[in-house]
């Protein structure tokens, strides 16, 4: 055994401190020495403030519970994301963290509802979505660990404030005994004979050692872009957008809503995300069709409240690095690649990531088919989100608007076709490997546009239209009986917030 004892994370932000963290806990019998080398003269992008619901796996994985999250980082939550005007104008739809009705007899319930819609039920999908309902009632319920049906089947993510969530990281992390070296990297040295990554040099002359390399150091990728010169593959023949603006303003009176929104604009679309302490607004654009002034008066115009600050700009290319892991160094969040947040993936691609390096963890020889496996399945991974982030785009109705026009106009990849082409037949789903989302977020983008097969499946005809007629009518009703009894959101909020009161000062007394 030749076990990795010297790990070395460059760069501190979100993506830093949850693989300090994150590595800290997951390979404790090993007990190797975790570093994180950051500046705090250097800004973190800092902008992310919506997930998925694996992000409280993660909280579960580092010691964290979503209750102990929801107060430190003034937190809210999402049940999923509404799009506003994507289809056109005044349209809107829901994406839920859930499922869709009770399928029966080996029949997906998505047929039953074509069948129904077909004979004339003009009921949206979206009425037999228990977390679409409880997101649009402001309500607040925890999943069941064994629901009595799939009626039942949901799942909740969190909105946080992300700079937040890093330092709380960072201050367990560092009691957990990872070390903080807080200074700028003036060079990194390489070894001569294998070209891995050995030490990086300080501004202050400080030089840190290290056998395996974590590099969260953003968009420069200073270890894995600049260092190893691992090349990026640009997606943006696919996904245009790439640029950015964030600006948080104050919230208003009323209560935080349990979902994001995101907004559709003539050249791309805003976020709105709302915390306990602010909204977080942004403004997602490509620059070939919009300029920055006129996209950041649009942002502002918008805003619901006083700004908090000044704008963030952001610049970024879609796509990711040919490796994420190349020799001695792993590439995590924004240093290995980026795709924008239209659907929060972020954040749970820093979590996948990490999962799947100590699934490969390798000894100090760093065989080089553990770095083939990761990059295979990372490379895969992206490439599922990119096609599901472009299906929103190439889904558009906005006819007239030259971004959206051109957005339709692209040749889906030969994946996203292929399930195109496969729903549109017969809507069946085409399952592909490392899928992030699964059927039902396809389905809930499908009928979101209207975009639907000629024909329900003929399996469907198993059941006459007045049986699924009243199966149907008690499945809403159930669902309403069950968002009546949810606890609302606000009042959720208020009393997590109280019980970490409460406990604060029975520890002090």
């Amino acid at each position: 055994m030749n076990p990795v004892r010297n790990i070395v994370i460059v760069g501190g932000g979100t993506a830093g401190w949850m693989a300090a963290s994150y590595l800290e806990r997951q390979l404790a019998h090993l007990r190797p020495s975790i570093t994180v080398v950051e500046s705090s003269t250097i800004g973190t992008v800092g902008v992310g403030e919506a997930t998925v619901p694996a992000i409280r796996d993660f909280f579960a994985a580092v010691g964290l519970s979503d209750a102990e999250v929801l107060r430190e980082t003034e937190g809210t939550i999402k049940y999923g994301i509404r799009f506003d005007g994507w289809k056109e104008p005044g349209h809107r739809f829901f994406h839920p963290f859930g499922l869709y009705g009770v399928p029966a007899r080996g029949v997906a319930f998505h047929q039953y509802w074509l069948k129904l819609r077909q004979a004339g039920d003009a009921t949206p999908l979206a009425a037999y979505s228990l977390a679409t309902q409880l997101a649009e009632h402001g309500r607040f319920l925890q999943p069941a660990q064994n629901p009595t049906n799939d009626l039942g089947v949901f799942d909740f993510a969190v909105h946080f404030d992300a700079s937040r969530f890093a330092a709380l990281l960072r201050r367990r992390a560092v009691a957990a005994g990872v070390r903080h070296v807080d200074a700028r990297i003036d060079r990194v040295e390489r070894d001569p004979e294998s070209g891995h990554v050995a030490a990086v040099l300080l501004e202050d002359g400080r030089r840190i050692e290290g056998e395996l390399w974590i590099d969260c150091s953003g968009f420069r990728s200073l270890l894995l872009g600049e260092a190893l010169q691992v090349p990026y593959v640009d997606w943006r023949h696919w996904l245009p957008v790439d640029r950015g603006i964030a600006i948080p303003c104050c919230p208003r009176d009323a209560a935080p809503e349990p979902f994001t929104i995101a907004i559709a604009r003539s050249a791309g679309w805003q976020w709105r995300i709302p915390l306990r302490h602010r909204i977080g607004n942004g403004h997602v654009y490509c620059s070939d069709f919009l300029d920055d002034t006129s996209a950041e008066a649009m942002l502002m115009e918008g805003l619901e409240g006083e700004p908090l600050g000044q704008p963030n700009r952001l610049r970024f290319t879609t796509g990711h690095r040919a490796r994420f892991w190349d020799r001695n160094v792993i590439g995590l969040g924004l240093a290995s690649g980026f795709l924008e947040p239209l659907e929060s993936t972020s954040i749970s691609l820093i979590q996948t990531g990490l999962e799947r390096l100590v699934r490969f963890f390798p000894d100090a020889g760093f065989d080089p088919r553990l770095a083939t496996a990761y990059n295979y399945q990372s490379v895969l991974e992206f490439e599922r989100l990119r096609d599901f982030l472009l299906l929103h785009y190439w889904e558009n109705g906005r006819s007239g608007e030259p971004f959206w026009d051109h957005m339709r106009a692209i040749v889906p990849p030969e994946g996203l076709q292929l399930k195109l082409d496969t729903w549109r037949a017969s809507g069946e789903f085409v399952r592909r490997e490392w899928e992030t989302f699964q059927d039902p977020s396809w389905l809930s983008l499908y009928a979101g546009f209207d975009d639907l097969p000629d024909r329900p499946s003929p399996l469907a005809d198993r059941f006459s239209n007045a049986e699924l007629t009243d199966t149907f009518t008690r499945m809403r009703a159930a669902i309403a009986g069950t968002v009546a009894q949810a606890e609302p959101h606000a009042a959720f909020l208020a009393r997590v917030a109280g019980e970490g009161e409460a406990a604060r000062r029975a520890t002090v007394s």
